[in-house]
């Protein structure tokens, strides 16, 4: 596991450290229970109880143009996914108004998990200090985290670019999406 430790002052100028864990390919998956857009609990465990694997996927903000692409590469390649023995989540901060209405635009057949209390990225550390245009803030970091179905992560993808990503991923896990 690496730990990066980042030293920022505060406008008090204090020094303060902020721990960030980075996750890596065959480590456990921390462990997780979450609402989903209809208000419904669910956890890693539940999801690996019915053995399948997950493709958990971190973005920023729903119906933003980076976001709903990704969202929508997912969405184009989700029964590919199914049928390799995988389900998809989407997670961010967001609302569960903003999710459903971000899932109903886009048809989009995967749950998103409402985050808005930052734990499920916290622990897979995806909320991390960013930096754009010069202004630093803290922010989810665009991440993807494919989980077998014991529970270990296979691929660990932090700061990831929407366009291909999907296809990047899908193709490490051994599975071709066809256009």
């Amino acid at each position: 596991m690496n730990i990066g430790l980042r030293w920022y002052c505060t406008r008090l100028h204090v020094a303060v450290v902020c721990r960030t864990t980075m996750l890596e390919a065959g480590q456990k998956a921390p462990s997780f229970k979450a609402r989903i857009q209809d208000g419904t609990e669910v956890s890693l465990e539940n999801i690996l109880s019915e053995g399948s694997g997950l493709v958990l996927f971190f973005y920023p903000k729903d119906s933003t143009p980076g976001c709903t692409r990704e969202a929508c590469d997912f969405r184009d390649a989700y029964e590919i996914f199914r049928s390799a023995g995988y389900r998809v989540m989407g997670v961010s901060k967001d609302s569960a108004k903003s999710h459903v209405r971000f899932s109903e635009n886009n048809q989009l057949q995967f749950d998103l998990i409402v985050d808005e209390d930052l734990k499920v990225q916290e622990a897979y550390g995806v909320w991390r200090e960013k930096t754009n245009y010069g202004k630093t803030y803290m922010g989810t970091v665009r991440s993807t985290f494919v989980i077998d179905s014991e529970g270990i992560i296979s691929i660990a993808k932090y700061n990831v670019r929407a366009a291909g990503h999907v296809e990047r991923v899908a193709t490490e896990m051994g599975i071709i999406v066809e256009d």
